[in-house]
């Protein structure tokens, strides 16, 4: 089939070759995803693949294969589209037959038509998935995708596409724009930002040639205020079931950047209602947004597509059994009771000297919702830093830091602005047909950052009552109830909340620490700033690898052990029926799991029970004392 090559820059051709020789088999659609499956697992394959994540678009050269990491943002109806369809030539009655998948467009010769009575016509149904870049996504993660790719691109200043009924002048402002794809989200970026983050800050614009009116600004729906990057139309063929809203995918497949797709939109008449599935939308607005310019949303046809276990670029992709996950858990086991102990002592200098704190925060950083019991998520551990220093920038470091340290992070500063005015919800637009995401539209495993340290005086209004609600109730269930109108609809979540306040928090928590530090430096800025910046970078990589793969280990309980610490709850309660509940023995046995997964162990000991209950005890007297000096605190 042609030069080694041909099945990243040329696709469609591997696709049409394997089409001309089984197009009678039905089998030919699988033999193409097999294909390009054996590819891909070809040594550093995929690092050859360009990136929507950090190639811009006009370095992309259309119809090739590329690949995207992102989130699935919205669901769109399931559409039809022409399979196999034939052309015959109107002189000669020539017949050629062609596929329709993994295209927008329906491909004709210069001399040919689509005969829509042609019996070999096979009409089937694809799914498309809006998607957006992983919400949150650290500048580190980035940048490591960045530097581990081999793809070689260049602005595509030789390609010129077949354009129909318009003439490049035309489309010029749609060719120039994507270059902004490439302005990547400032480290540290959060809603806590003078500007507020206002709707604007969500929008990537066109410009407008000279002469036209301007159009109005195409919102690509991205969760989290200020965040940019390519969305993008997902075309998926094969097994869409197993893909929701929220997941974290990795998609493998065909661009599709035909500058007749933005045509269609404008100029609607019977020749286009063959290839374009968006003449039988309801409404404008619902066109407008289902069938946006491909120049802002590129079309990607999959040709795979994956959930991922985890977006760490420094473990390999799955860690859900197979030989690399297995030789990687392996090789890295032996380090992990010095890496911890590492982390600890990092941690614990963040913490101003306070290695309880710094404890609890390590034990929060590894947590992860790993089954549900009825309404019960089993695994969370929201914490609630207190006794934070105000006005100061010590969260801004602290979150800074636990930024450099997981994958993907948000910062919520709960001004009285921000709870008034953002929208924590995503809400259905009826209009048109999609789903207007919110804050809290967030993938697997991101660290929300709550700062409380930075609340004032004041009303919340209806808004902001609703979104103490909706944190409340993640905290609490992690779930969201996205607003359809007429109905709340139950989302399930897995975030990691940090909260940080100067007294108890407002919001609920699983586990209040109040912050004694030990070290008072002179100016916390520079300290905090020549912390980071002495930390190794190979060591930095250890932290990022601890933290993710101990989200992924399993864990159980013996029988002899189980009746061990069931024997010692009661034993507890026997003085003293009061000192404890069952509420705390809940968490004594969350730590206690938290604690055995720290050090790399699988099962728990009984020796890390009892260091479950003396921090459970550290930390209750801790909270105790606090409580007494306060006096207000509830």
């Amino acid at each position: 089939m042609s030069s080694a090559q041909d099945w990243l820059s040329n696709p469609l051709g591997i696709v049409q070759s394997i089409f001309d020789q089984k197009s009678t088999n039905l089998e030919w659609e699988k033999t193409v995803v097999a294909y390009f499956k054996e590819k891909l697992q070809e040594n550093d394959a995929t690092n050859w693949v360009p990136s929507l994540n950090d190639v811009p678009l006009h370095y992309l050269k259309p119809n090739s294969l590329v690949k995207f990491r992102c989130m699935v943002q919205d669901m769109f109806d399931p559409e039809f589209y022409m399979g196999v369809y034939e052309t015959v030539d109107p002189n000669t009655k020539a017949r050629v037959l062609h596929f329709g998948k993994y295209r927008d467009i329906a491909e004709c010769g210069p001399q040919q038509e689509v005969d829509l009575n042609s019996n070999q016509s096979v009409t089937l149904e694809r799914q498309t998935l809006y998607c957006v870049p992983v919400p949150g996504e650290s500048a580190w993660v980035k940048e490591t995708h960045a530097r581990a790719s081999q793809a070689r691109v260049s602005p595509s200043t030789s390609y010129m596409p077949c354009r129909h009924k318009r003439s490049f002048e035309e489309d010029e402002d749609m060719d120039m724009q994507p270059h902004k794809q490439k302005e990547q989200l400032p480290a540290g970026s959060s809603v806590c930002s003078t500007a507020q983050a206002s709707g604007e800050s969500k929008r990537l614009e066109r410009t407008a040639p000279s002469g036209q009116q301007r159009p109005s600004p195409l919102d690509l729906n991205f969760p989290l205020p200020g965040e940019k990057g390519p969305a993008c139309l997902v075309k998926v063929y094969e097994n869409w079931d197993c893909f929701k809203v929220n997941d974290i995918l990795e998609v493998y497949g065909i661009l599709s950047v035909d500058p007749a797709l933005s045509v269609m939109n404008e100029e609607r008449d019977g020749s286009f209602s063959l290839v374009d599935p968006m003449t039988c939308v309801d409404t404008t607005e619902e066109q407008r947004v289902h069938s946006p310019p491909a120049s802002l949303v590129p079309r990607l046809h999959a040709l795979l597509a994956h959930k991922l276990d985890h977006t760490n670029p420094l473990l390999p992709v799955s860690l859900q059994g197979g030989e690399e996950a297995k030789n990687y858990a392996a090789s890295f086991a032996s380090e992990l009771p010095a890496v911890r102990a590492e982390l600890l002592g990092f941690l614990t200098h963040v913490l101003l000297g306070d290695s309880l704190a710094a404890e609890y925060l390590i034990l929060h950083l590894i947590s992860t919702v790993y089954a549900r019991r009825d309404v019960m998520p089993l695994g969370k551990f929201t914490l609630n830093l207190s006794g934070c220093p105000h006005n100061s920038n010590y969260t801004e470091h602290v979150y800074h830091i636990i930024q450099q340290l997981v994958p993907s992070s948000y910062r919520l500063c709960m001004t009285l602005h921000n709870m008034n005015s953002l929208r924590f919800i995503p809400k259905k637009d009826y209009a048109a047909n999609r789903l207007v995401s919110g804050v809290l539209q967030l993938g697997r495993n991101t660290s929300l950052f709550v700062d409380e340290t930075v609340l004032e005086q004041g009303q919340l209004d209806t808004t902001g009552v609703q979104n103490i609600t909706a944190l409340g109730n993640l905290i609490t269930w992690q779930k969201v109830d996205y607003d359809f109108n007429y109905h709340r609809m139950e989302f399930p979540c897995n975030i990691n909340v940090l909260i940080t306040s100067e007294g108890r928090s407002l919001l609920p928590s699983d586990f209040q620490v109040p912050l004694q530090p030990q070290t008072v430096p002179p100016n916390t800025d520079e300290y905090l700033t020549n912390l980071q910046a002495a930390l190794p970078p190979s060591l930095l990589n250890k932290f990022r690898v601890y933290l993710t793969l101990l989200k992924t280990m399993d864990y159980h309980i013996s029988d002899e052990v189980t009746k061990a610490v069931e024997d010692d709850f009661v034993e507890m309660r026997k003085d003293d029926p009061q000192s404890i509940s069952a509420e705390d023995f809940h968490r004594m046995l969350v730590v206690a799991r938290l604690l055995s997964l720290s050090v790399g162990q699988a099962t728990l000991s009984w020796e890390r029970w009892l260091r479950a209950k003396q921090l459970e005890v550290l930390r209750t007297t801790r909270t105790e004392q606090q409580k007494c000096v306060n006096g207000n605190e509830p």
